[in-house]
């Protein structure tokens, strides 16, 4: 899968996404990752990104055509690849909330198009013009689209094949079959007088599936009852 991001800060996301497990899957070519600086899309001498929003109010807006420019030159050095198998997306506090299968799906298309907004956002126009949707990672409010494109980046790319060594890696964790994790343990079988659950040790491995699923339903009900909500 290829991986392209549009951002103000190239240096950041590039850092981010060039360590660990994406950036293993990286060098050994499971994944393809680039980032695309805006400003080099400019057509201002100065090569200005934003303006003032039209109708008055705080702060400045990214204008439209550096943002196009940029899109433009990813899409056309994508020609080989079918329009359907391109998923552009805006991280925006007002998009979807990200969920795991959202990941999955998006993990499905050939190539991956993030625009991380920056200011008081950008002008509605490239929305509407280039966007496919909109994603959010959470009710709250950063200072641009980085972050939140490198947590869809890594959540994404994980899920593509050759990223990760075993494909149980990823289908036996938190959110994957709509519940978070049960408790996991590993050696010393006596840490500061806490014991590891017997059954862990009994070598049952259909009573320890069983201890497994009933922890995840006792974690889901306790922090997240909404999910369990959903899967009824």
């Amino acid at each position: 899968m290829r991986i392209d991001v549009m951002t103000l800060f190239p240096e950041f996301v590039e850092y981010v996404l060039s360590e660990s497990i994406i950036g293993r899957a990286r060098k050994s070519g499971a994944l393809d990752v680039r980032t695309h600086n805006i400003r080099d899309y400019s057509e201002d001498k100065n090569r200005r990104v934003d303006d003032t929003p039209y109708g008055g109010g705080k702060g400045m807006l990214m204008a439209a055509p550096p943002i196009y420019n940029c899109y433009s030159a990813i899409v056309e050095d994508s020609e080989s690849l079918p329009r359907e198998q391109i998923r552009t997306v805006y991280m925006s506090p007002r998009g979807k909330l990200l969920r795991q299968e959202d990941a999955k799906r998006l993990s499905e298309y050939g190539q991956l198009i993030i625009l991380c907004g920056h200011y008081e956002g950008v002008d509605q126009r490239i929305i509407d013009e280039i966007i496919d949707e909109e994603i959010s990672i959470g009710d709250y409010v950063l200072t641009g689209g980085e972050i939140p494109a490198c947590i869809l980046a890594d959540a994404v790319g994980r899920l593509c094949p050759g990223v990760l060594s075993d494909p149980e890696c990823f289908e036996a964790e938190s959110l994957t079959d709509g519940l978070l994790e049960y408790p996991q343990y590993t050696r010393p079988p006596v840490f500061h007088g806490m014991e590891v659950p017997e059954v862990l040790l009994s070598g049952h491995h259909k009573n320890i599936d069983e201890w497994r699923h009933e922890r995840s339903v006792e974690i889901t009900r306790e922090r997240r009852p909404d999910l369990l909500k959903d899967r009824s």
